[in-house]
């Protein structure tokens, strides 16, 4: 019989096995056990996961997300730039937690106005609008610009800051880009004056201070923008003046941090550089026309994830994907633990650690601590006992557990034919200051009264023991366990109360000793 401290333990391990039904803290981000969330196509997968054939859950669908921006254009080139705005809309998907593809549309108007005097520019086009102003300022101009551009991108964006060690689900999400974009620029300049006379910059003080020197020269343009800027040529026949157009291959580069709001919401600032290589974005190339142009483009975007809550999870970038492993180890509900072994060498039931006799015979019956029990007390282990309930008074036994009982002084006389006096009734044991009849005494008791039953003319003596003199409450106690055993065996076993004489004597015991009373 296995030992109630092997019990405890093995029951500890179990709750710890079992954990999960107990304040089981589920991650709040994506739930690996979570079928409802994955696509047809990769349930084979998901099941060999939950079947413990794969140790890699399927990825589940994740929602898109639409985004709206817009913010501050600007044009870095030859000629400085006035602020611009630039606005548009996007849509994106996730590839993975880390990496994600982003397909943006981007509307722009840019400005730009120098305040100083440069050499007229080369251009490919048949006609140069800065001709008329060159020869009324010694070939020298003061660039401008106004530009309408149109921008498709496809970026792939890589997350920074979604899987972490301490944290379940991030509120930010710092990332960088990269991508490709086409772009149509219609670049115009203000060149000449309402009557198609250039400008003449000569009462321009452009010793002055900026400020200064742009506003003389903006109080001279009429700010009309009419005419084609300059370019390398690849136009298109399509702006606001014909062919006009500049159609450019560019490179994406850019960083962004977004800030969830909720998870169905965010809004992030984001800066994006977009490189096509050419040196006429801003009408006016530098030296040589080695300068290349770009767009800055800083902005602020509102996103939407789109899709049901019940099919899928947020986009993957606001999900960390440790947070499921972290929570399996914390408290698994997935993973297979070993039964645990403890060592047991003679198989007793009473693990190695707490047998206190680590050699008992196979099929013996051991206590708590793995001993050989001795229901009576007798010295004789249960396993070599002959009689296995011995009263105290038919002690010492013999080798083979069997006492000698002495006659009792009234009935040494009786003629033999008395079959009361010949009867042998066993003690019932008591634990601590035990006054209640245990499971493995009732069934002592019940042979008891299968024998007086048998015997209805036997009258029985109930003896308890009060312990030694000056015992504090040991009458008391030997009285009610005396009464225990009585109401044992009148109650439950239905023999007659009137059989029964009751006695208490003095004696370091706790046993109550039955005996025939005829």
């Amino acid at each position: 019989m296995a030992s109630k401290k092997y019990f405890l333990l093995a029951g500890a391990v179990s709750l710890l096995a079992a954990s999960s039904g107990f304040a089981q803290v589920q991650p709040t981000g994506y739930d690996a056990l979570d079928s409802s969330k994955v696509p047809s196509k990769r349930m084979v997968q998901q099941n060999n996961f939950q079947n413990h054939t794969s140790n890699f859950p399927a990825k589940p669908r994740d929602m898109w997300e639409l985004g709206f921006h817009g913010g501050l254009h600007l044009i870095d080139g030859t000629v400085p730039p006035r602020p611009g705005f630039g606005g548009g809309v996007s849509i994106r998907k996730s590839l993975g937690h880390t990496f994600s593809l982003r397909a943006e549309y981007t509307g722009s108007f840019d400005y730009g106005q120098d305040y100083k005097l440069r050499p007229v520019p080369y251009t490919a086009d048949a006609v140069n609008p800065w001709g008329p102003t060159a020869a009324k300022n010694g070939g020298m101009i003061v660039p401008n610009y106004k530009s309408a551009n149109h921008q498709l991108s496809l970026d792939v964006l890589m997350s920074l800051s979604n899987i972490m060690f301490y944290k379940a689900e991030p509120k930010a999400n710092w990332y960088v880009l990269a991508g490709y974009s086409i772009v149509m620029a219609d670049v115009d300049v203000d060149a000449l004056d309402g009557n198609g006379n250039g400008y003449d910059y000569s009462s321009v003080n452009f010793g002055g201070k900026r400020k200064d020197i742009i506003n003389q020269i903006r109080s001279i343009q009429d700010k009309k923008y009419e005419s084609n800027a300059p370019a390398q040529g690849n136009r298109i026949a399509i702006g606001r003046h014909d062919d006009n157009q500049l159609l450019r291959h560019a490179l994406d580069l850019g960083t962004g941090v977004a800030f969830k709001v909720t998870k169905r919401f965010n809004i992030g600032i984001e800066e994006k550089i977009t490189m096509p290589f050419d040196a006429y974005l801003d009408g006016y190339a530098g030296p040589g026309g080695s300068t290349k142009d770009f767009y800055s483009y800083t902005n602020v975007r509102l996103n939407f994830n789109l899709g049901n809550p019940n099919k899928r999870v947020q986009p993957l970038w606001w999900i960390n994907p440790l947070e499921y492993a972290y929570s399996e180890l914390s408290n698994p509900r997935h993973m297979k633990l070993p039964v645990p072994v403890l060592p047991d060498a003679d198989g007793d039931g009473v693990t190695d650690q707490f047998d206190r006799e680590p050699n008992t015979p196979a099929g013996a019956p051991v206590d708590s601590h793995g001993v050989s029990r001795d229901t009576d007390g007798d010295g004789v282990p249960d396993y070599k006992d002959k009689q296995l309930i011995t009263p105290t008074y038919c002690q010492p036994v013999d080798a083979d557990g069997v006492g000698k009982c002495p006659d009792p002084e009234c009935c040494k006389n009786i003629a033999p034919a008395n079959t009361c006096s010949s009867l042998v009734l066993p003690s019932v044991s008591f634990k601590g200051a035990a006054t209640k009849v245990s499971k493995d005494q009732e069934s002592i008791l019940s042979s008891v009264a299968s024998t007086l039953k048998a015997n209805p003319s036997c009258n029985v003596l109930v003896t308890g023991h009060a312990g030694a003199k000056g015992k504090k409450g040991g009458v008391d106690l030997s009285s009610r366990r005396v009464d225990a055993v009585i109401d044992y065996l009148a109650d439950k076993q239905g023999i007659d109360r009137g059989r029964f004489i009751k006695q208490n004597t003095p004696g370091e015991s706790a046993t109550v000793d039955l005996a025939p009373a005829n």
